[in-house]
């Protein structure tokens, strides 16, 4: 059943992708930015990959937490074992200011931790796919065969994480997001392993580097909620890496009264 899961999860963010990539690309679009009640932007373009995944997941028998349906009510969520996590649009500010460092995000989480997780680059036309018994994936999206079946995209694909031997330790940190103790977390990293290189990069792209091993760690001392952080998980985690609460002593996780994550680290 992970499988066809994982199918869907997978033609719903590739399709998802490329609404988005129309939007993205039309010289007439004026993205018809609004404000969300925490001041995020909100665009055309996360309505339109919101429709698209909706119509994809509905099919399934879980329900859905999408960031673009976040008013659901905890005592309605506390009966969810099983459920998907989805953000349509993740690095909504890094698509308006059009440097291509957005993603659409889709996880299946089964008591509080994502069992399934799939993170799609529409610009790059790069997916990054992972499932319980499976493992992590990185491989490119063919536009004229988007459709392709699981086996044949597992086939085509690198397994992550890759070899990262001869390079100098690598920290990734937000383009948007980086706080005091994110610069005073690298500057102890540096203690240990010299100088370091510090790369940087818009929304969930952050984790899927540290999960493929382009990076060492991904610090996040900066608010996110759960949508930003599901689908990454799941790829992290099946690549044989970890997210930790910031003090190290247990995993984030899902589907929680309060739907924002603590501060985190991927290593």
């Amino acid at each position: 059943m992970i499988k066809e899961l994982l199918q869907i999860a997978i033609n719903a963010s590739i399709e998802a992708g490329f609404a988005i990539d129309r939007i993205y690309n039309d010289p007439e679009s004026d993205f018809e930015i609004e404000r969300k009640s925490d001041n995020s932007p909100l665009t055309i373009a996360d309505r339109k990959s919101n429709e698209v995944i909706m119509e994809y997941l509905s099919k399934t028998e879980f329900p859905v937490l999408s960031e673009e349906g976040r008013a659901i009510s905890f005592e309605e969520r506390a009966a969810w074992d099983t459920l998907w996590i989805v953000d349509p649009l993740d690095g909504t500010k890094e698509f308006i200011k059009k440097n291509g460092e957005f993603t659409v995000n889709v996880a299946l989480v089964k008591n509080g931790t994502p069992i399934l997780g799939v993170i799609y680059l529409p610009v790059k036309r790069t997916l990054y796919f992972a499932a319980e018994g499976i493992g992590s994936f990185k491989t490119e999206v063919d536009p004229a065969n988007p459709d392709c079946s699981l086996e044949k995209r597992i086939q085509d694909a690198v397994k992550l994480p890759v070899d990262s031997d001869g390079r100098r330790y690598r920290v990734v940190a937000s383009r948007s997001h980086c706080s005091a103790e994110t610069l005073e977390f690298i500057s102890e990293i540096e203690k240990t392993h010299g100088e370091v290189e510090t790369v940087s990069s818009g929304s969930s792209i952050k984790i899927c580097m540290v999960a493929e091993g382009f990076a060492d760690v991904y610090p996040r001392f900066a608010p996110t909620m759960e949508w930003d952080t599901a689908a990454g998980h799941a790829i992290a985690i099946y690549a044989g890496k970890q997210i930790f609460k910031h003090d190290q002593d247990s995993a984030i996780e899902y589907n929680k009264e309060n739907l924002l994550n603590p501060w985190f680290i991927v290593r």
